[in-house]
């Protein structure tokens, strides 16, 4: 079972990043998922994937999203709840929290959104939300309190400044030791490389873990000798990434060194899925042994489509 942690269908195209062609629509990233990749000569899909909306579209935006408050929220949310009501058997839904739209009405819709609709997940985007983590503490502590009472998982957007150094989020790390935080890209983005910083958290701090998407390939390596086997979660931030490369990223490990590890594939399917399955309660999955497992494995689940 792979599982994506950071996936961004949308029936709008985002109006951050401004992606050139239509919307990244559900299906498409349906497709996508299914491939086939090839993962140490096996075919594999994607199983799962975290979704949520584009960053750029969960705030206000003059004549496209005007709604403020539990409506604004309920507006830029509206797309990922219904993929996940449409596909529930391949989406997982990922509730973002802007405290622009006010705190109290994003922490009731964390409670809702988890309780009423299953999701699993809450996404905090600093830098697109503009406050400092550290400095932003009556945003943040009831949302995080909330997060800390539902047991479900925090993703923290990392890798930009102003807002978004991944070392921002200490404090909030070391008051909610019950929440499992997320070092959301491994620290690197457009405004810099960060990934030692989410390496010695999560080296430091038993309740944080990185995604391992956008992080150096050589770095991943380096990091996978000392991180212990739970801590990389896999994550492709799709779009604008594909997922292909990420798997690749990982795949990687399993090669010789110095480019690889000689990982063992058990642990490459913990990295692929099984950690964060165990996170949210899904049954792991052993790797496919052989390629003619894998193909039967992906014929059933074309079959299961089909029909």
């Amino acid at each position: 079972m792979i599982i994506d942690i950071s996936c961004y269908p949308t029936n709008l195209v985002d109006l951050a990043w401004r992606h050139d062609g239509e919307p990244f629509t559900g299906e498409r990233l349906l497709k996508m998922m299914d491939g086939p990749y090839w993962v140490n000569g096996k075919p594999r899909r994607v199983d799962k994937a975290f979704i949520q909306p584009p960053q750029g579209n969960t705030l206000y935006t003059d004549g496209v999203l005007e709604k403020a408050g539990r409506d604004g929220i309920d507006e830029y949310m509206a797309y990922t709840l219904e993929l996940t009501r449409k596909y529930p058997d391949r989406f997982i839904g990922c509730f973002v929290y802007n405290p622009r739209y006010g705190v109290k009405n994003g922490v009731e819709a964390i409670e809702r959104y988890v309780k009423e609709y299953g999701f699993k997940m809450v996404q905090f985007q600093a830098n697109m939300h503009c406050y400092r983590p550290d400095r932003a503490g009556d945003w943040l502590r009831p949302a995080l309190e909330k997060c800390a009472e539902l047991g479900v998982l925090v993703k923290l957007h990392t890798g930009d400044g102003p807002y978004s150094i991944p070392n921002e989020w200490t404090p909030m790390m070391y008051a909610f030791p019950t929440v499992n935080f997320i070092m959301a890209h491994f620290g690197v983005q457009t405004g810099g490389v960060y990934c030692f910083e989410p390496f010695q958290l999560a080296m430091d701090n038993p309740n944080v873990f990185c995604e391992s998407g956008w992080c150096l390939q050589s770095r991943i390596v380096e990091f996978s000798k000392d991180l212990p086997k739970n801590k990389i979660l896999f994550g492709t931030d799709t779009p604008p990434n594909e997922p292909g490369m990420w798997l690749r990223h990982l795949e990687v490990l399993c090669t010789e060194p110095p480019q690889g590890l000689n990982l063992d594939e058990d642990t490459l399917e913990d990295y692929f899925g099984n950690n964060v399955a165990r996170m949210i309660g899904l049954e792991p999955t052993a790797p496919p042994r052989t390629r003619e497992e894998a193909e039967a494995y992906l014929a059933a689940c074309a079959g299961r489509v089909a029909a």
